[in-house]
């Protein structure tokens, strides 16, 4: 060191850094049970991924041939903060097509991925301390991003009897709520809200003057007709839309929102600060993912043969009660017959007969270990194999 230089020491015993309270969410059990699953894999354990809500397809081929061009012609610096007007233009069209939906692409914003949507959303329509209603059993991380924001989750239980949807009816009987967020087809049951009562959710909180956000990721996955999206019924509501479900786009992580005109440029500025823009070249795969629908369709089979096989398993082995799955890639299916917590039973499950499976309270803090969540979004053969290994396993510990 030269002279004047300064020694900085860093004393040992130092005291803890303290996480804040609102970072203290719970941990995405899903992920940790897919950790777990990989290092059992790399150590050359024979793994059955039936815990990760992730297609086994890759991205479909369209989008990879338009990457590959890109990544030889494009710079792929920034784009415009609320995603490629081309895309945005497509997207709008989606809805032209699809649901017979007209809406300005100006009122598209690409996001990276759902999560970043459901950030967005929170934070542009509702102020801290506010409340905000979610079904239950859901997806852990609505509850979680509500947290780290400081909002109230405000749970409205959606049991076997109501078929595990939210409806008109319950969103009217909660008090003191700023929003509702629902889920068609929802995780991790894979229920559908049909168009008439999605029409009457939409009208009641009009009336009780509540946000309301649509998540529509698993759009395109469904076993009985499409899905409806809310913006048949309202211009008010904020849906939110990705590529990592339907289009086989998971790691890209690029999705999107439409929202109201008055919300456009408040989370235009979001979007400024936050990631600057969407990764372009995923937006470039995107526009091409939207014209593969022959291709993704094919995938849909393959899932509607999963679940058939699947359902069948879980009858087999022994569970109880199973959510309807009217669309989605999850079974949720009660563990109750096992006599274990579902905590308990997916631990086993990997350990012994090598199938990953994501326990229940993930999704339900209050009645989510009788619980236990299956995804086959896998091929046809490890879905197969993953059945013939639970069914075995399950009949074997109920002797």
């Amino acid at each position: 060191m030269g002279p004047g230089t300064r020694q900085i020491k860093i004393k040992a015993d130092s005291e803890p850094v303290t996480p804040s309270a609102r970072s203290r969410v719970d941990p995405f059990l899903a992920m940790d049970v897919l950790d777990r699953a990989n290092a059992l894999g790399r150590a050359g354990r024979t793994v059955f991924h039936l815990e990760a809500g992730q297609p086994g397809t890759p991205a479909p081929q369209r989008a990879l041939d338009a990457a590959q061009t890109a990544l030889r012609g494009e710079s792929l610096g920034y784009t415009e903060s609320l995603g490629r007007p081309a895309l945005r233009e497509r997207i709008a069209r989606y809805y032209r097509e699809t649901h017979r939906v007209d809406i300005a692409p100006e009122r598209v914003v690409i996001t990276t991925g759902s999560s970043a949507g459901f950030l967005l959303a929170f934070i542009s329509l509702f102020e801290a301390g506010q409340s905000l209603a979610l079904a239950v059993p859901g997806y852990p991380a609505y509850r979680n991003i509500a947290q780290a924001l400081d909002l109230k989750p405000h749970f409205i239980p959606c049991r076997e009897a109501e078929q595990f949807r939210l409806t008109a009816d319950a969103i009217g009987q909660a008090r003191g709520i700023d929003g509702v967020l629902i889920a068609s087809p929802s995780n991790p049951c894979g229920t559908v809200i049909s168009p008439d009562d999605l029409a009457a959710i939409v009208d009641v909180c009009a009336v009780r003057k509540v946000s309301l956000i649509s998540d529509e990721i698993y759009h395109g996955i469904a076993y009985g007709g499409r899905a409806q999206t809310a913006l048949a019924y309202s211009r008010d509501v904020v849906v939110i839309n990705s590529f990592s479900k339907y289009y086989s786009m998971t790691g890209w992580r690029i999705g999107w929102m439409v929202v109201p005109d008055d919300l456009v440029r408040t989370i235009e500025r979001l979007t400024q600060s936050f990631y600057i823009s969407p990764p372009t070249i995923s937006q470039v795969a995107a526009l091409a993912a939207l014209d593969a629908a022959d291709e993704l369709d094919g995938h849909v089979r393959t899932y509607a043969a999963n679940r058939s096989r699947l359902l069948a398993a879980l009858q087999d082995a022994g569970f109880g009660s199973v959510a309807p799955a009217d669309g989605a890639f999850y079974l949720y299916a009660s563990v109750a017959p096992f006599g274990m917590d579902s905590a308990t039973m997916a631990k086993r499950l990997l350990e012994e007969a090598g199938v990953a499976a994501t326990p229940g309270h993930d999704f339900d803090p209050f009645e989510g270990d009788q619980w236990i969540r299956f995804s086959y979004a896998g091929a046809q053969n490890e879905v197969d194999a993953a059945a013939h290994a639970l069914v075995a396993w399950c009949r074997n510990v109920r002797r």
